[in-house]
């Protein structure tokens, strides 16, 4: 896995442990870039001291019950996706525009005590998000894009279809997934199927239902 100028091979090139940066119905891939918008001063604080070292932080969603630790946090779900920072500007105005690619997802092995203002955490990661899914050759590409394209439809959306069409299965799949404008659980839900083949199956099942249950037509554009 290539992010930015840095490479990923195996397990010693990555932190046993990092910052995460909890935001809900928000989802990261393998190999998909994020933009964000950072303005929280323990998340600028996160950023400097990331870009200081590996560029490394991780983006989890807050645990999906709403639960929450005895200080007010909440909890976090069991998976999230490292990312790399690969570019960053500022604004002039006290704000980050960060973008981030994702390297692997992790499993998280527990929270650490720690006295900086945002949470840090031991992770294990996904070893085999560093190398070339072999699934990728067993989607069904043409039903991925028949049911996305029933939902841009359905809601009067719009997307760079051009875009679309250039971009190979693995790429396809986990942009659409990032894109895609469902909740919290459904982004979970495609974060942590266990292959590509398995997460275009759950995009698909996710967009047919939504497109049967949901008429509402709010004009938007995805790109």
């Amino acid at each position: 896995m290539q992010a930015g100028n840095a490479h990923y091979r195996m397990a010693k090139d990555l932190p046993a442990a990092i910052p995460v940066f909890p935001l809900a119905a928000v989802l990261l891939l393998p190999g998909g870039r994020l933009p964000l918008n950072i303005f929280e001063p323990r998340y600028l604080q996160m950023i400097d001291e990331a870009m200081s070292g590996k560029r490394l932080i991780g983006m989890i969603q807050p645990a999906l019950d709403g639960s929450r630790r005895e200080d007010g946090e909440p909890e976090l779900c069991p998976v999230g996706c490292l990312g790399r920072i690969t570019s960053l500007s500022e604004t002039g105005d006290g704000r980050y525009l960060v973008s981030l690619q994702g390297v692997c997802r992790f499993r998280l092995a527990d929270e650490l005590d720690v006295k900086t203002p945002y949470r840090q955490c031991r992770i294990t990661p996904f070893i085999g998000d560093l190398t070339e899914d072999a699934a990728a050759d067993d989607i069904n590409r043409a039903a991925l894009l028949k049911a996305f394209r029933a939902y841009l439809q359905a809601n009067d959306l719009e997307a760079d279809w051009e875009s679309v069409s250039r971009a190979d299965n693995a790429m396809l799949v986990n942009a659409l997934s990032m894109m895609a404008p469902y909740g919290a659980a459904e982004k979970q839900a495609l974060l942590e199927a266990p292959d590509l083949k398995t997460r275009a199956d759950t995009l698909i099942a996710i967009t047919e239902i939504s497109v049967a249950r949901d008429g509402d037509g709010n004009s938007s554009r995805m790109n």
